[in-house]
């Protein structure tokens, strides 16, 4: 599970991983190309704050599934219901 992912594997992962709600992703515009993440239900209302993983993080497997399992644990904590998900192979 530690081979590098690309840029596109990583933003299909992502948004994967908040299901039913929608995930939007943007590179961000500093330049040092860390994706920025927000959650958002059917009506457009923001659940997850904006959250930064820098480019080392959503290139490698490992640092990528624990941010996104983070992430699900804080919107689970505020009640709301996610489909279950696991970081794929």
């Amino acid at each position: 599970m530690n081979a590098t992912l690309r840029f596109n594997e990583a933003l299909l992962i992502t948004g994967r991983a908040f299901q039913p709600f929608n995930c939007v992703t943007w590179v961000d515009q500093g330049g040092d190309g860390s994706l920025d993440l927000s959650v958002l239900d059917r009506t457009g209302t923001r659940l997850l704050g904006l959250t930064r993983i820098p480019s080392s993080a959503y290139s490698n497997r490992e640092q990528l599934a624990d941010l996104l399992i983070h992430a699900r644990e804080e919107l689970n904590r505020e009640g709301y219901d996610l489909q279950d998900w696991r970081m794929p192979e």
